[in-house]
């Protein structure tokens, strides 16, 4: 089935996109360096890259970028940013449109609306409502919808619940998955919210592959010593990775899997720095080699983890491996723009049993895996 990724950033959710048998017809992102990373791997992305503004595109306009026909099926997938989370704008049509894709979903036969529900102006919209006005006016078969746990928080899950509520209205059929990317293969703790539709059938919660403590099938998690073997030493001495100033011996001194509390009375340290609970938990986090990641920022400062176990920073190569990019894959920009492609990025394992998920419901594919 064709693929359309917005907000694609490095490409995360695309490649997952492709793991799990789709067509990768067009990425979107308004960012020149994470438009640029994409063109930077044609093998990995062969379909067209777009620089734009969500905002300011139409449905049919991603159709024509992607060289699909209005009658083609279309997955589209994407993870929107959500700040500020405003109060949702309960935008989407109620009426002619919602009733077509009802009676679609049932298999029914019914007239399509000569025109397209759009957005009202309206300053709270966010751009978590432009993913699902550009799902309806692409006329997309399903849709996979990620984003940050965040977006359940009390404060913000309005939000959330809008686009679902929305979408069912428009005729999907929804699964809310929780989910953390080392239950699928990604040698990293990190946890996204993802909203699986499809006017076909309910989509499946995707079955996890790999677990803490395996059962069956499953596989152990995979943990940042099994990813970053493959480096060994290629970074122990770079420029890139040395650390240096003010905290660098206190890094030296913690032991892997820990953080600046090493330096508390709380951890029985004779002469403590720190107080524990007092500074933020990834504050001179090292990476442990027999555990799996912690979740790679977007925007590290100079002394945020995690750090390699031999007390240095990550190189761009190994941040990616824990994000589970391909080896070689190419990042555009300064250090300070790769890391951040590289924090927002989902891993690819985890994207591609969510739209294994997406494919099956319509029937793309046998299963959902």
């Amino acid at each position: 089935m064709p693929v359309i990724d917005l907000f694609a950033g490095a490409g995360g959710l695309g490649l997952g996109a492709q793991l799990a048998g789709g067509d990768l017809r067009l990425s979107l992102d308004s960012d020149r360096f994470s438009c640029e990373t994409l063109r930077s791997n044609p093998i990995h992305h062969r379909g067209a890259v777009m620089e734009a503004d969500v905002t300011e595109v139409s449905g049919t306009e991603l159709r024509k970028q992607a060289g699909l026909r209005r009658s083609d099926d279309l997955l589209v997938i994407g993870g929107a940013p959500c700040q500020p989370f405003s109060k949702a704008a309960y935008w989407v049509d109620k009426g002619e449109e919602a009733a077509y894709r009802r009676a679609r979903a049932r298999g029914e036969r019914a007239s399509k609306p000569t025109e397209t529900p759009s957005a009202r102006p309206d300053s709270r919209r966010t751009l978590v409502h432009e993913f699902l006005r550009l799902v309806l006016e692409a006329d997309a078969s399903a849709f996979v919808f990620e984003n940050v746990p965040s977006i359940l928080h009390p404060r913000n899950k309005h939000v959330f619940e809008t686009l679902r509520a929305d979408a069912e209205a428009a005729g999907y059929k929804t699964t809310t998955v929780v989910s953390i990317a080392t239950d699928y293969g990604a040698p990293q703790t990190r946890q996204r919210v993802f909203l699986i539709g499809s006017l076909d059938t309910t989509p499946l919660n995707p079955m996890r592959t790999h677990a803490k403590d395996p059962v069956g099938s499953e596989l152990p998690w995979v943990t940042a010593g099994d990813a970053l073997s493959k480096f060994e030493d290629k970074f122990s001495v770079s420029d890139e990775v040395r650390i240096e100033g003010r905290w660098a011996d206190h890094l030296r001194d913690i032991p892997p899997g820990m953080n600046y509390k090493f330096h508390s009375a709380w951890a029985g340290h004779p002469n403590p720095t720190f107080e524990a609970e007092t500074r933020y938990w990834n504050f001179l986090l090292k990476l442990s080699p027999d555990r799996p990641s912690w979740t790679i920022p977007a925007s590290p400062g100079p002394w945020t983890g995690p750090f390699h176990w031999d007390s240095r920073r990550l190189a761009i190569e190994e941040l990616a491996a824990l994000q589970c990019f391909p080896e070689g894959y190419k990042f555009i920009g300064p250090r300070r723009e790769q890391v951040r492609q590289v924090g927002n990025a989902v891993p690819s394992v985890m994207a591609a049993a969510m739209v294994k998920s997406a494919l099956a419901s319509t029937g793309a594919i046998a299963v959902a895996a």
